[in-house]
C-alpha cells in the first residue's frame, strides 16, 4: 500500500539553491573587515507563476535572533541581498524565502483592472491575503500593514478600494512579512570572520636591519630607529623585517648564494638558529630583546606596525636539531636531509617534518613561536613558504591564535599553484602574495584583476601586491629602468589596497640581476649593503605622493571596486576606483611601455559617475598636480615614460 505523502515536504513550495558565497560548501568562512558589505546571491523560485519573496538573514556570532534584510530579484530567478558587518566577533548568515500570495494576487489584480473587469470579488481575496499576513500583528511590519488595511476595509467605493490595494507600500510590506505556510530557510548557516581594517588596507616597507649600521658595519635595532621616521614620512604603515633570529654557521652561504661562504659572510637570515638560540631569540649583532621592543615601540609612535618573517626551517646549528632530531627528515645513513629544490641545494637549512610521529608536540612548539612574538608586541606575520607545510597545521594554528588574539594578521608568502594559494587563504591567512609580479601586460593585468575581484576568490583571498622582493627582480624591472619602476609601483599601489615593496632596492630602482635569472646580483640576502637613498633617479617622492593619495582617498582603500576603462592601445591600461556613492573617484592611466610615448582615447562611464556627457568636468593629477578639463565619454591621453608614465586623477564632478 502506498504511504501518504509527507505533509511537511508538501509545504516546501520554494527552492533555494546555488547559494553564494558558500566556500567549499560552507567549510570555510568568508572574510571581511568592519564596515564591509556581505553580498549574497541565490537561485530562488517556486512552481507555476506565483511570486516569491526572500530575506537575507544575518546575526553576530552568539546572537540568537536574526537581523533581516530584503533580497531583490536580479532576473531569471536569481536574487541578491546585502548586510554590513561591524562586530569583530564574526557573523553568521543565511536566507529565507516564501510564496508571496499577495504579490501574486496584486499582479493579476492589476491586469484585471487594466482590462476593466469586475473586481469586486478579487478585492475581497486581496483583503484576505493581507489579513493572513498580519496574523497576530507582533512585528513592526505587521502593525504597519494593519494600519494600511484598516481604511481599505472601511472604504465602500470599489474604485477607491482598488486604488488603495495597488499601493506600493502594501507590496513592500508583503515582502518583509514571511508567509509561514510556505516559508523555507536555506539549509546551511554560513560564517564570516571579521579582521581588523589593516587586513584590507596596508602599506608595507621591507628592509634588512643589518644593512643600516654606521660605516658599513652590521646594523642594530638602535641604528634602525633612526630610519623609521623617514619610512613613516613616506606613508608606510607596516615595517616588515626578514628573520631577526640567530643565523647558523654550518654550511653558511656566501655572496650571491655561493655554496661555500667565508668567515666574514653574514649568511642568510633564513638559515635560522645557532648556539645563540632559535626562533625565539634575536641575532646578537642586532641587539637585545629590549632593543627590539624599543624599536617596535618607536615604530608604533610613528603610526607603523612591525611585521616579522616567520620561516619554519632550521640551520643545522638550531637547538631543535640537537634536542628533537625526530622533527626532521632522517636519511638512511642517519644524517638529516637538508632542503632541496632540484637542482638547487640549500645545505644551510633543514626542512621540518610536519608529519613526524610526534607531530602534536612539534605543532605545539611552533605555535608557541607565534605566541612568544605576540607577547613581545608583534601582531603581523609574513609566513615564509607556508605552502610547503600542511594545510591542517595552518588551520589549527591560525584558529588557535585568533581565539586569544583576533587582531593578528598572517600574510602567506606562497608563490605556488593557484589552488594551493587559495586553500591557504581559506584555512585562515588574512593576506596572500600573488602573481602580480608576473603580470606585465594589459591583458595579464585585466584578466588577473577580474579573477581576484569578480570570482569567489574575493570572498576569502585578499591580495597583497609586491612589485619586487629580496628573492625576485622581475625581468621587466631589469630592463625597463626608472619608468618601469614607477609604472609597476603605481599599478601595485592602486590596483590592490594591500601592497608592499622591498624598499631600499625599489626606491633606488636597483635592477642589477644575475644573468638570465630574476634574482638580484649581490643580493642583500647574503651580504650587508649600503644604500644611497638619494641616488639620482630615485623615486622616493613619487612613492610618498602615491601613499598620501591612498590615505586621502577612500576609493583606493579597497581592492574590490576596480573597473577597467576601454582604451584602444595595448600599451596603456586605464581603470578607476570609486566609493559606492561616487563621491570619491580615482582614475588611473598607466603607460606600460617603458621606452616609448604612448597615447590613446579613454572611454569613461560618465552615466555611472553621475556626470552629464555634455557638461565639462575637471580632473586633477594627484602626482604632478596638473589640472585638466575633459568633456564627453572619450578623452585623449598621452604619456611620455621619461617624464611620468602615469596619471592618477581625482575626478571632480560638476
Amino acid at each position: 500500500m502506498d504511504k501518504s505523502p509527507d505533509r511537511i515536504k508538501d509545504l516546501k513550495r520554494v527552492v533555494i539553491e546555488h547559494f553564494y558565497p558558500e566556500i567549499n560548501g560552507g567549510a570555510f568562512p568568508a572574510k571581511r573587515v568592519p564596515g564591509e558589505p556581505v553580498r549574497i546571491e541565490a537561485d530562488i523560485y517556486s512552481e507555476g507563476h506565483d511570486s516569491v519573496s526572500a530575506l537575507v538573514l544575518s546575526r553576530k556570532c552568539g546572537d540568537s535572533n536574526w537581523q533581516k534584510g530584503a533580497m531583490t530579484s536580479l532576473g531569471n530567478d536569481r536574487w541578491e541581498g546585502t548586510f554590513i558587518v561591524q562586530d569583530a566577533a564574526g557573523y553568521e548568515y543565511s536566507c529565507q524565502a516564501w510564496v508571496n500570495h499577495f504579490e501574486t494576487w496584486q499582479k493579476d489584480f492589476q491586469k484585471k483592472v487594466n482590462a476593466e473587469q469586475d473586481v469586486k470579488t478579487d478585492i475581497l481575496v486581496g483583503i484576505r491575503h493581507l489579513e493572513n499576513l498580519i496574523g497576530k500583528g507582533v512585528t513592526e511590519e505587521a502593525k504597519a500593514l494593519k494600519e494600511l488595511l484598516s481604511p481599505i476595509k472601511k472604504q465602500r467605493k470599489p474604485e477607491k478600494r482598488t486604488e488603495l490595494l495597488l499601493d506600493e507600500k502594501l507590496l513592500a510590506l508583503s515582502r518583509a512579512i514571511p508567509d509561514t505556510n510556505s516559508l523555507i530557510e536555506y539549509d546551511k548557516t554560513l560564517k564570516v570572520v571579521i579582521d581588523r581594517t589593516k587586513a584590507l588596507y596596508s602599506t608595507w616597507y621591507e628592509f634588512f636591519p643589518r644593512s643600516f649600521g654606521p660605516n658599513g658595519e652590521h646594523g642594530t635595532f638602535k641604528d634602525c630607529e633612526k630610519i623609521l621616521p623617514r619610512i613613516a614620512e613616506m606613508g608606510f604603515d607596516v615595517v616588515y623585517l626578514p628573520p631577526i633570529h640567530p643565523i647558523g654557521k654550518t654550511h653558511r652561504k656566501g655572496k650571491n648564494n655561493a655554496r661555500i661562504g667565508t668567515p666574514d659572510d653574514p649568511g642568510s637570515p633564513w638559515a635560522i638558529g645557532s648556539i645563540d638560540g632559535g626562533h625565539k631569540a634575536i641575532h646578537p649583532q642586532l641587539g637585545t630583546m629590549k632593543d627590539f621592543q624599543n624599536f617596535v615601540k618607536k615604530a608604533g609612535s610613528l603610526g607603523m606596525e612591525v611585521a616579522l618573517d616567520i620561516a619554519f626551517q632550521c640551520s643545522p646549528d638550531h637547538p631543535y636539531v640537537k634536542e628533537h632530531p625526530e622533527w626532521f627528515f632522517m636519511r638512511p645513513d642517519g644524517t638529516i636531509q637538508y632542503a632541496e629544490n632540484p637542482p638547487k641545494k640549500y645545505e644551510d637549512i633543514y626542512p621540518i617534518n610536519f608529519h613526524c610521529e610526534n607531530y602534536t608536540e612539534l605543532w605545539a612548539e611552533l605555535k608557541s613561536v607565534f605566541d612568544f612574538w605576540i607577547e613581545k608586541g608583534i601582531k603581523i606575520f609574513r609566513v615564509d613558504n607556508p605552502h610547503t607545510k600542511p594545510f591542517a597545521f595552518w588551520e589549527w594554528l591560525i584558529a588557535g591564535i585568533r581565539k586569544d588574539n583576533p587582531d593578528v594578521i598572517f600574510l602567506a608568502e606562497a608563490f605556488t599553484r593557484p589552488k594551493v594559494m587559495q586553500q591557504l587563504a581559506k584555512v585562515g591567512f588574512q593576506q596572500s602574495y600573488t602573481y602580480f609580479t608576473w603580470r606585465p601586460t594589459k591583458w595579464d593585468l585585466t584578466q588577473y584583476m577580474t579573477e581576484l575581484t569578480q570570482t569567489e576568490m574575493r570572498e576569502f583571498f585578499r591580495p597583497n601586491f609586491w612589485p619586487n622582493t629580496p628573492d625576485i627582480l622581475a625581468y621587466h624591472l631589469q630592463s625597463g629602468g626608472r619608468p618601469a619602476f614607477i609604472s609597476r609601483f603605481v599599478l601595485a599601489a592602486t590596483l590592490s589596497s594591500n601592497y608592499g615593496i622591498y624598499g631600499p632596492a625599489f626606491e633606488t630602482c636597483e635592477n642589477q640581476a644575475i644573468a638570465g635569472k630574476e634574482e638580484y646580483y649581490n643580493s642583500e640576502k647574503y651580504e650587508l649593503k649600503q644604500w644611497d637613498w638619494n641616488i639620482p633617479g630615485n623615486i622616493k617622492d613619487i612613492i610618498t605622493r602615491v601613499n598620501k593619495v591612498r590615505k586621502d582617498n577612500p576609493a583606493l582603500q579597497t581592492t574590490w571596486n576596480v573597473e577597467f576603462c576601454e582604451i584602444p592601445n595595448d600599451q596603456i591600461i586605464s581603470y578607476y576606483k570609486a566609493t559606492p556613492d561616487f563621491k570619491n573617484i580615482i582614475l588611473v592611466v598607466v603607460n606600460l611601455d617603458p621606452v616609448s610615448t604612448q597615447s590613446g582615447w579613454v572611454k569613461l562611464p560618465l552615466g555611472k559617475w553621475g556626470i552629464d556627457a555634455n557638461e565639462p568636468f575637471k580632473l586633477l593629477d594627484l602626482i604632478t598636480r596638473d589640472a585638466y578639463t575633459w568633456q564627453g565619454e572619450w578623452n585623449f591621453v598621452e604619456l611620455n615614460p621619461y617624464k611620468i608614465p602615469v596619471h592618477v586623477f581625482l575626478v571632480n564632478k560638476p
